[in-house]
């Protein structure tokens, strides 16, 4: 693997950042200033649920930040066949990247056969549209063993990111679990990690351990006092 250097600048760091607004209760006011901020930052990505993609989209446009829906978000608890048909329309709406979230339950169930289908049609479908895929396997459910399992499972599949968490689960990222997914997939998946990291010392812990995308809504927070420490 490569030698992990931390971002430099500023707008190096905001490259790492998926800007983020998932609430149930998000309105046209969320958003709207979810996207001022991410233009003003010019942040990688907003993360968002799926119906607000056209909206983002053409809020975004002229910018270079993408528009990245939330699949089967935060559960995963739906067929393959929804998850499919949610994760194209969201892509036909403008998506840019997709996170999808894993069937939780399956992966519980050691269905490895389950996953490893899953996470192939997904990933196949995002790539026919040239559109990134992450996979979010929400660690706080799941022990070392599976972590590992799945992560050895996306090496094979070739997913662009595995992701940690929602943010909406029990806990979220952890560095030791950023490392072993991390140590798993070698250069061959990214990773990124989303859940709880609403500082720069978390952030750059999770640099540090391997992640190369961070999902936070405390995007400006971070690099208000990344821009102190430097």
């Amino acid at each position: 693997m490569n030698l992990i250097q931390l971002p430099k600048t500023e707008k190096e760091l905001a490259k790492y950042f998926d800007h983020t607004c998932l609430k149930a209760y998000a309105t046209n006011k969320d958003l709207e200033k979810l996207c001022e901020q991410a233009k003003t930052i010019d942040c990688a990505m907003v993360a968002i649920n799926t119906v607000w993609t056209k909206t983002i989209k053409e809020w975004l446009k002229d910018t270079d930040v993408h528009v990245g829906a939330a699949i089967s978000f935060p559960l995963g608890q739906s067929g393959l066949e929804s998850k499919l048909y949610e994760c194209e329309q969201a892509i036909k709406d403008g998506s840019d990247e997709i996170d999808y979230v894993i069937h939780i339950g399956k992966a519980k169930m050691h269905d490895w056969e389950y996953i490893e289908n899953e996470m192939r049609q997904m990933v196949e479908l995002c790539h026919k549209y040239n559109v990134p895929c992450k996979v979010i396997f929400e660690n706080c459910y799941l022990d070392k063993e599976e972590i590992k399992k799945l992560s050895e499972i996306a090496k094979q599949v070739r997913p662009d990111f595995i992701k940690t968490s929602t943010g909406f689960g029990e806990s979220g990222a952890k560095v030791e679990d950023v490392k072993l997914m991390k140590e798993a997939v070698g250069d061959d998946v990214k990773v990124k990690a989303a859940g709880g990291i609403r500082d720069w010392e978390t952030c750059k812990q999770m640099i540090l351990a391997g992640a190369s995308r961070i999902g936070t809504s405390s995007s400006l927070k971070i690099l208000e006092e990344f821009k102190k420490e430097a």
